[in-house]
């Protein structure tokens, strides 16, 4: 919705012309000492064109919800081995299309049965492979962007790199929504 802007009033008019005054423009730059002009005014209703409605978003066209960092204390509690991961998915050696597929398969499981956190293996990548000419580390780089999109995010609160002794840059600890008691798709 726009603003309206609201005229000058006389004595806002008359400090505008003190102010306008006193200053000195840049070198190369002109200064319009005319103060804000009113607003122009209001059109007539019957002029304007109507703005056509927006189609109502169905429910799976809703926004979707923000992915939030794990809460330190459960990130603690993981690292400290307090708290265990309650699943593991280990996607070495998979290709790009069997991964996203096993991927998606793991977390709707995973969700269904109730689990809080998971740890998604995704693997560093070939070693020796981080060369300006050769990607490192394919579904490492895959994983987080397939965890973003549409089709995972009704599933997922939010995703962080495992600590070390889970893998360290080669695994993410995924925090799972609760289910809404929905079949997964």
């Amino acid at each position: 919705m726009r603003r309206r802007s609201r005229g000058l009033t006389p004595d806002e008019r008359q400090l505008w012309a003190q102010v306008a005054r006193s200053v000195r423009p840049l070198k190369g730059h002109a200064f319009n000492a005319d103060p804000i002009p009113d607003p122009p005014a209001s059109p007539d209703p019957a002029s304007l064109t109507p703005i056509p409605a927006r189609p109502a978003q169905s429910r799976s066209q809703a926004t979707l919800p923000p992915l939030v960092p794990l809460e330190r204390r459960t990130k603690t509690a993981l690292r400290r081995g307090r708290q265990g991961i309650e699943a593991v998915i280990d996607l070495h050696g998979m290709r790009q299309s069997e991964a996203h597929q096993a991927l998606r398969s793991f977390l709707h499981r995973s969700q269904g049965a109730g689990l809080k956190v998971v740890l998604v293996v995704t693997g560093k990548g070939a070693a020796g492979a981080d060369t300006p000419f050769t990607k490192r580390g394919v579904l490492r780089r895959t994983v987080p962007h397939w965890l973003r999109l549409a089709d995972l995010r009704p599933l997922v609160v939010g995703f962080e790199e495992a600590a070390h002794q889970h893998g360290g840059a080669g695994a993410l600890y995924v925090r799972l929504r609760r289910s809404r008691g929905g079949s997964p798709s």
